[in-house]
């Protein structure tokens, strides 16, 4: 065996095994920035009716993000069963979310994954690419429209321009519609400088679009949950606080935007509530939506290594 063949061999391995320890790592260090007593409080202080409320909300909400795999799949013609899709789905952004570099992360779980099931690297990377457009492409159509709706006005430390959100929904539905014009008449693949952006049909970036707005509304509606009821915040404009401190999270690449999407929430959010009560809130979020999605998919990649090493000492 020739020393390429043995890596062949080692690195999908070697691969699952360092994201497991960074998934191990990610639920550590965050535990050791809250702490166990300030979670448990946070916790016993809403009422149970809206923790299972939020915990049903982010069980459906994880059931969407497995489409995203699954919708790519179909657009890519490939006969991968809907539990692998489902579970490299899971698995994937539940990872990602929280340990930070989502692009790199969920990616290297997706190659993982698919590799083992005997996809080329040319359709995976195709996959790869199909999800993260996917996501950003929704991203800015949800995003667009919100921030056009509630210009909210944006907090100062955020360093940016202009003082609402008002011109990046503009610059994000421009984006969106700039695209499904373009797709929808030209028949070969766009290319913009160095990037080529893929052809996709109308109804699949629908579907794309459709799928991320489904998304982004159960994942803000977790929090939105977990706040008092005694306010008169609608969720209309709450959802456009969330987008904006979510995608600030995003930019940061901060690992779950821990800190960062807490501070954009908690600065926009206290003029109606206390920041006892938004900082309650959001520990119950992050552990509802992040911890227990990281602990269960850190378990089933394990599980899943466990197997793949037992199956090849098998066949071996």
């Amino acid at each position: 065996m020739t020393p390429w063949q043995r890596l062949q061999q080692i690195a999908p391995a070697a691969i699952g095994a360092l994201l497991f320890t960074l998934s191990i790592a990610a639920i550590r260090s965050e535990l050791r920035h809250y702490g166990w007593q300030n979670v448990l409080e946070s916790l016993q202080n809403i009422a149970k009716v809206r923790l299972l409320a939020a915990f049903g909300l982010m069980l459906v909400n994880y059931v969407i993000l497995t489409g995203y795999d699954t919708l790519a799949m179909v657009y890519l013609r490939q006969s991968i069963t809907w539990g692998k899709t489902s579970f490299v789905g899971f698995v994937s952004y539940a990872i990602s979310n929280s340990v930070g570099l989502a692009l790199l992360s969920g990616s290297a779980i997706r190659y993982r994954l698919y590799q083992s099931w005997g996809l080329s690297p040319v359709i995976i990377a195709q996959a790869i690419a199909f999800c993260n457009f996917s996501f950003w492409l929704g991203l800015f159509a949800v995003g667009g429209i919100t921030f056009m709706v509630e210009p909210l006005q944006l907090p100062a430390f955020l360093h940016l321009p202009f003082a609402s959100v008002h011109p990046l929904g503009i610059t994000f539905l421009a984006i969106v519609v700039g695209y499904l014009i373009a797709t929808g008449s030209h028949r070969l693949p766009l290319k913009i400088g160095k990037w080529r952006l893929p052809k996709i049909p109308l109804p699949v970036s629908f579907a794309q679009i459709g799928l991320t707005a489904a998304d982004w509304v159960l994942a803000s509606g977790v929090l939105f949950i977990l706040l008092p009821s005694h306010h008169h915040l609608g969720f209309a404009g709450f959802f456009g606080i969330y987008l904006l401190a979510q995608v600030s999270g995003i930019i940061s690449n901060v690992p779950g935007g821990l800190g960062v999407f807490e501070t954009v929430v908690l600065f926009l959010l206290t003029p109606q509530f206390s920041s006892v009560q938004v900082l309650g809130a959001l520990l119950a979020y992050r552990v509802i939506y992040f911890w227990i999605p990281l602990a269960a998919a850190s378990l089933s990649l394990g599980s899943f290594e466990l197997w793949q090493h037992r199956q090849n000492s098998l066949s071996n």
